[in-house]
């Protein structure tokens, strides 16, 4: 059965909804991993309200969502996800880097409290389950045929890469995490060796990478480093700088095809079938 793989949000920090940011998107991250009848979510930027509205026009009425960390910008859509408030509906929410700091639940919680939000988290009406789980645990108890390894990235207040092996498709999702130059972070290229797709934050340029160092990103350069010594197959380029306009994407495409064949430049809504 073929894995699909679609981008409701690719963006990185802020979502940028101008008439510059049309092409390649301007909602935060968010991804749809399914095979067939059965969904993970990766992430809940404000592409999350997108899939929602996509997963009730097709009457899905359950899924599983995999958080990478809870910045802003990877769980603001969480409040705006339809399915999240109907009864019926059936949903696991899942994080590996709050288990010494109260818990998924409770931060995502906090967000939705007064005077912040004007709908608290007790007005989900879905069946929710909120699970928390370390950094470096392999999760074998989702869907039947999937594995999912995990590992900790480098990022402020921590973070979580995935590694999903469904139905012989290997998916990585890494991203938020920073690279120190020169070197190769040995976890990561175990986290995503063989791959069929990596999706990696590709923030920033390693000619711009230095004025931004200790915020917690990468660049595309370092993501084909990673892919090439992984020997994955294909690295989507993702996480992008809200600065980058489309014009400014456009030339990142053109330098990273060119530097590897391997290389894609995720967009909202581009779907790849695995």
């Amino acid at each position: 059965m073929a894995v699909e793989v679609k981008f409701w949000g690719v963006r990185g920090s802020i979502a940028c909804p101008t008439p510059d940011h049309m092409i390649y998107g301007g909602n935060t991250s968010c991804i749809e991993v399914s095979n067939g009848p059965n969904r993970l979510i990766l992430d809940a930027g404000t592409g999350l309200r997108a899939l929602g509205q996509n997963l009730m026009q097709r009457g899905e009425t359950s899924g599983i969502l995999l958080l990478t960390h809870t910045h802003w910008d990877h769980i603001c859509g969480f409040p705006f996800f339809t399915p999240f408030y109907l009864p019926g509906h059936k949903f696991r929410v899942m994080a590996g880097h709050l288990s010494d700091r109260g818990g998924v639940r409770q931060v995502l919680a906090s967000q939705m409290a007064a005077p912040t939000f004007p709908v608290p988290l007790a007005a989900l009406k879905a069946d929710m389950d909120y699970v928390d789980f370390r950094a470096g645990d392999t999760l074998t108890d989702l869907y039947p045929g999937l594995v999912v390894r995990s590992g900790a990235l480098k990022h402020p207040d921590g973070a979580t890469g995935y590694r999903l092996e469904w139905d012989g498709k290997i998916v990585c999702y890494v991203t938020d995490t920073e690279h120190q130059p020169g070197q190769l972070d040995q976890s990561v290229i175990d986290l995503i060796s063989g791959a069929d797709l990596v999706i990696y934050d590709c923030t920033y340029t390693d000619e711009n990478f230095a004025p931004k160092v200790g915020w917690g990103h990468s660049t595309w350069q370092q993501g084909v480093r990673l892919c090439q010594a992984a020997g994955a197959r294909q690295l989507a380029i993702f996480h992008h700088d809200p600065e980058n306009t489309d014009p400014a994407m456009a030339r990142i495409e053109a330098e990273a095809k060119q530097a590897w064949a391997g290389c894609l430049v995720a967009r909202d809504e581009m779907t790849l079938v695995l």
